[in-house]
């Protein structure tokens, strides 16, 4: 049994199997597991790239977060983000939102810390058989987008191939601005709307809870199509746009841009949390339901449970 893809999705799919003692290896192209649920370290300090937060309203996923809690891994960070629009800004409540002090990645390294991961494995091919790279195996599991799926499916597997293919998503760029200073008045995040440039601000230092100087800016679908090839060059525009907004006359002393291209899907075009076929090709993430962390742990672990039963 092969999980191609270690976000946790895949990761989660992965820990399901072990439970239920079932073989299985997972392999991550990437140096790390993670997937969108991304951090980088500025020196030594991480700050997220990628989910830029998670909430929490399925039961079993708030019991995963509690033990998260329970070891640090997570805090409580805000149910209240500015909202900016066309009449100003203003407050703007919702659910509790939850930030990992150490970055997001870690509660996916949390998780796969039980089960079998191969990092920097690229794979090339899943065939019928099914076969990951010409290996046979039990079943085969794409945790990752629709797009980069349908890279890796065989055509003549075509359940899945029609349910990646149906798949629609959206690029962002995620850039991390380092300032001297914390010269901005005090919010935890910002939705940005109607803008050209930007769609979310966080605040890096609050999130994490150590105050540091640290904004990390999302950009609007449309901006980060034209800059995929070279996201590098949009950060100065991304950098104007944040100092703009919160009205800061001082420079980030560092800009680092991250590229998504495929960074949000459309939504859930199978009704199901995740895709098991005939051929023992199994498809999870957040594709299947709302496009939340949580919708991706809840693809991952139905999967597995399906796989486990099919293969118990």
């Amino acid at each position: 049994m092969v999980v191609v893809g270690a976000g946790i999705a895949g990761v989660t799919c992965a820990v399901e199997l072990v439970r239920a003692g079932v073989p299985v290896q997972v392999r991550e192209r990437g140096h790390v597991c993670g997937g969108r649920m991304a951090s980088k370290r500025f020196d030594g300090r991480p700050a997220d790239t990628g989910a830029a937060y998670f909430t929490a309203s399925d039961p079993d996923f708030a019991a995963v977060v509690d033990e998260w809690r329970a070891a640090g891994l997570v805090r409580e960070w805000t149910d209240t983000f500015w909202s900016y629009d066309t009449n100003g800004r203003h407050d703007v409540p919702g659910p509790l939102r939850y930030a990992a002090p150490r970055g997001l990645r870690s509660l996916v390294e949390n998780l796969a810390g039980a089960v079998p991961v191969t990092v920097d494995r690229l794979v090339l091919a899943v065939e019928p058989g099914p076969a990951v790279d010409g290996e046979p195996c039990a079943a085969a599991v794409l945790a990752m987008p629709g797009p980069q799926a349908a890279l890796l499916l065989d055509p003549a597997l075509a359940d899945a191939t029609r349910v990646v293919q149906a798949q629609t998503w959206s690029p962002t760029l995620a850039a991390v601005l380092r300032f001297p200073s914390r010269r901005w008045p005090r919010f935890h995040g910002a939705f940005v709307n109607d803008h050209p440039v930007l769609n979310l601000i966080c605040d890096d230092g609050d999130r994490r809870g150590d105050d540091a100087p640290v904004l990390v800016a999302h950009t609007v679908p449309e901006f980060a199509a034209g800059h995929l090839a070279q996201p590098s060059g949009a950060g100065p525009a991304i950098e104007q746009a944040v100092r703009d907004l919160l009205g800061l006359a001082e420079e980030a002393t560092d800009v680092h841009v991250h590229r998504w291209t495929y960074a949000k899907p459309a939504g859930d075009v199978t009704g199901n949390t995740h895709h098991l076929d005939t051929d023992g090709i199994g498809l999870a993430g957040d594709a299947f339901g709302k496009p939340r962390v949580q919708s991706a742990w809840r693809s991952g672990r139905d999967l597995g449970r399906a796989l486990a039963a099919r293969l118990g």
